[in-house]
């Protein structure tokens, strides 16, 4: 119990520290999520994007 009353006095006591506290860890999760997927495609589709095989037909001046 003595967990349970230290998460309810330092987060959900007080509802401006709740809703700050959902909408940081939205965010968060948001740029975690975004970035484990773009690394995900990357990998998955490595050699087959445009990033990948630019050197073939631009040339650099």
């Amino acid at each position: 119990m003595a967990i349970s009353n230290a998460i309810y006095n330092a987060v959900f006591k007080r509802n401006s520290v709740y809703v700050t506290t959902i909408f940081t860890g939205a965010f968060a999760f948001g740029i975690g999520f975004d970035t484990g997927v773009t690394k995900f495609w990357d990998s998955w589709n490595r050699g087959k994007q445009w990033k990948d095989i630019r050197h073939k037909y631009v040339e650099e001046s």
